[in-house]
């Protein structure tokens, strides 16, 4: 159920049934030179598409921009502050509750630490305030680290390397402009350097040369079917939690 694209008639006659939604978040951020700027949202929006084509929950439009640092001076790069993700992810669900959304999965196409905190931080702060919400907050390559990693042949794969790369291929190959060359960044931690670039100049962790077609669909086959565990995971939370509310009313 896309939420932009149905009626608020839609809107409260599914809400009889589901009380679920999903809220995407991505980013405008460089990926090598080979692929496109939106690569977070586009991946995480075509598995979450795909997911709610097999279970009917409410899929919200992406929010398009992150929290973007280790990539923030590189061209492309548009990002936005871990404050104002934070308050744009509280408006959103609250204002989604007050219209009688329950269950919330918050879906990162972005792993990066300090964006995927910022809506952590939000889940928390909702979860001791709301007594029946139900959140989850993740990015598919948190969750299915193991499985992604199976499927490459680098060993430290990451940003803009083999399985993003593979990913596009598989999504849209259109938009796979050749293939930047495979880099590893050596930051100088536990230091934080103004100027990454210095460490970082092309924009990618990993070897796209690696990447295939094939891959690009065995990872999104994985990501899809664990969006669905999740989403009826969090459903059977909702069936036990009122369940026990309807025994209590009993007593």
């Amino acid at each position: 159920m896309i939420l932009e694209e149905i009626t608020m008639e839609d809107f409260k006659e599914h809400l009889k049934i589901c009380r679920t939604i999903i809220f995407p978040f991505g980013t405008i951020e460089e990926h090598g030179s080979h692929l496109p700027l939106y690569t977070d949202t586009l991946i995480a929006w075509e598995v979450l598409k795909q997911a709610v084509q097999k279970r009917p929950v409410f899929l919200a439009p992406a929010v398009p921009y992150g929290v973007c640092t280790t990539t923030g001076r590189h061209p492309g790069t548009i990002g936005i502050t871990p404050t104002s993700l934070r308050a744009i992810t509280l408006d959103l669900i609250k204002d989604a509750y007050g219209k009688g959304l329950r269950n919330f999965l918050l879906v990162s196409g972005h792993g990066g630490g300090i964006h995927m905190h910022a809506l952590k931080e939000v889940a928390e702060t909702l979860i001791d305030e709301l007594d029946d919400i139900r959140m989850a907050v993740l990015s598919p390559y948190d969750v299915l680290w193991k499985e992604f990693s199976a499927l490459c042949e680098t060993s430290n794969d990451s940003h803009a390397g083999e399985l993003e790369t593979s990913l596009v291929m598989a999504l849209r190959p259109g938009l796979v402009k050749g293939i930047s060359p495979e880099e590893y960044p050596q930051f100088p931690r536990p230091f934080i350097v103004r100027d990454k670039m210095k460490y970082w100049p092309n924009g990618v962790w990993g070897n796209p040369a690696k990447a295939t077609t094939e891959k690009g669909q065995k990872a999104f086959t994985l990501a899809v079917e664990r969006m669905v565990e999740l989403i009826d995971e969090v459903e059977k939370m909702e069936k036990l939690h009122l369940w026990q509310q309807a025994l209590e009313r009993q007593k």
